[in-house]
């Protein structure tokens, strides 16, 4: 696994908390929080570190929970 730096840490944390505003209950509940955090995760691991492209992750994340809640 690779270890993220903390730069890299705080910009997926920037980012979950600015894609987790657009969510109902004041920034979303855990589950919803946990399935973007680890989609950033995932993809920084892979070296998709910029924020700009953790931006595009986690929006991505974001549709994709609101498609399954519609569903």
């Amino acid at each position: 696994m690779i270890k993220l730096d903390d730069r890299t840490i705080a910009n997926m944390d920037v980012i979950l908390e600015d894609v987790c505003r657009g969510l109902s209950r004041h920034g979303g509940d855990h589950e919803s929080r946990k399935f973007i955090a680890i989609k950033l995760a995932q993809a920084a691991r892979k070296g998709n570190v910029t924020l700009g492209g953790l931006e595009i992750v986690a929006r991505r994340a974001l549709g994709e929970l609101k498609q399954r809640k519609s569903a």
